[in-house]
């Protein structure tokens, strides 16, 4: 057995006498476990959220989204559509119509964004899971319908059962100067067929079917974008390098992420910033170790003297309390992984920890564990214990 080690092993197990640095040391351990446990726990919960916030853009946005790279409409052309969907990996490319809206239902009104889309919008299946009425129709024997969003539904106090009262979108004409008439806007009537509900950002849309928006807004031939969904297990970034190359720089494609770059961005800067601060108070609860080590160093300096008279090398006597502090943070942190681990287990399988929120995907909060965080918590732990350690063990060497 490695001679240090040994030694250290027995500072760290002995049971002879119980002092005031004993107790330093137990409160060590015990400052780094909660840290620990704490980290595994916080990183694990923000995994967990990047994930629900990938199902909810997975149950909203388009595999890949096409805009113009130079202003707000895409001329959309036969020649254009046969490009993108002979695109290998491409299943669909639905043409969309978007833009803000005036709503208005009985006696209440809503500006909404209202979306066009064509009848390939229907087979894409993506809001099936959160319909809580109707169906994803845009048209019904004939009918134009609209799906509309949870908060539209609320803030409009929308029945959809009733058919004598219609639902009324309204735009401004192109070639109107002022909008304290009536006349001055494009109106459309349409019923009710489905209401969904996801999450507050994405519930405020009218969904309406493509020549219904482009009459009322005025966008004839022209589209906002195209929304191409793709087939199962193609990957996104090879189809968009593929589009690229055959459309050109006229077009802005974005994965699922890139539309919603700023969301995830905002997510892992939180979470950076939280593992920084719990470093840090696993830093504070291991200066306890910087204290108990200098404290045993005076302790067992009859003991360090007569390693010197053994013929122990500086090296040797400073790698002992090193193996000490490592002994002494180590314990803490694999009990501290070990329970953080089964805190996130728990939550995952029983979802204790309610969101206080009603959702169609999940009430809990979400948990993920990623092997890469513990990774990264091992290694606070072992930087954090060289720190503190090494000033105390450098003492011990210099005794002689």
């Amino acid at each position: 057995m490695n001679f240090p080690l040994f030694v250290a092993r027995r500072y760290f197990s002995s049971k002879k006498k119980k002092s005031f640095i004993s107790l330093i040391a137990n409160i060590s351990m015990l400052g780094v476990g909660v840290g620990t446990m704490a980290l595994v726990i916080v990183l694990s919960v923000f995994n967990g959220m990047e994930e629900l916030n990938r199902q909810l853009f997975r149950s909203f946005d388009p595999d890949l989204k096409i805009t113009p790279a130079k202003g707000k409409r895409i001329n959309v052309t036969p020649a254009l559509l046969s490009k993108i969907q002979k695109t290998d990996g491409v299943k669909f490319a639905t043409q969309v119509i978007e833009d803000n809206a005036l709503a208005r239902y009985a006696d209440r009104r809503v500006v909404v964004k209202l979306k066009g889309v064509d009848s390939t919008y229907e087979q894409r299946h993506q809001l099936d899971t959160a319909l809580v009425y109707g169906a994803v129709e845009v048209m019904a024997n004939g009918e134009p319908k609209a799906v509309i969003g949870a908060t539209v539904q609320q803030l409009l106090s929308i029945n959809p059962n009733d058919i004598f009262t219609p639902l009324e979108l309204w735009y401004p004409r192109s070639d109107t100067r002022t909008l304290n008439s009536p006349d001055a806007f494009n109106q459309q009537v349409i019923r009710v067929g489905g209401v969904y509900m996801l999450e507050l950002r994405f519930d405020d849309y009218v969904i309406v079917p493509l020549d219904f928006a482009a009459e009322l807004l005025g966008y004839g031939s022209q589209r906002s974008s195209l929304e191409l969904q793709l087939q199962p297990n193609v990957d996104a970034n090879a189809v968009k390098n593929t589009l690229k190359n055959t459309l050109g720089d006229a077009f802005v494609i974005r994965t699922r992420d890139e539309q919603n770059a700023d969301l995830l961005r905002a997510i892992r800067l939180e979470k950076l910033f939280v593992t920084i601060t719990l470093g840090l108070i696993v830093l504070v609860a291991a200066v306890n170790i910087f204290f108990s080590l200098s404290m045993l160093v005076l302790e067992k300096r009859d003991d360090i003297k007569m390693l010197f008279a053994m013929g122990a090398t500086r090296s040797i006597v400073k790698r002992i309390f090193l193996f000490e502090g490592a002994l002494v943070a180590f314990a803490g942190a694999a009990v501290g992984l070990l329970l953080g681990v089964i805190i996130c287990w728990l939550q995952q399988t029983y979802g204790f920890v309610s969101m206080g929120m009603v959702s169609s995907l999940v009430d809990a909060y979400p948990v993920k564990m990623v092997w890469q965080d513990f990774v990264i918590t091992a290694f606070l732990v072992i930087a954090v214990t060289i720190i503190v350690s090494f000033l105390p063990a450098k003492r011990a060497a210099e005794m002689y």
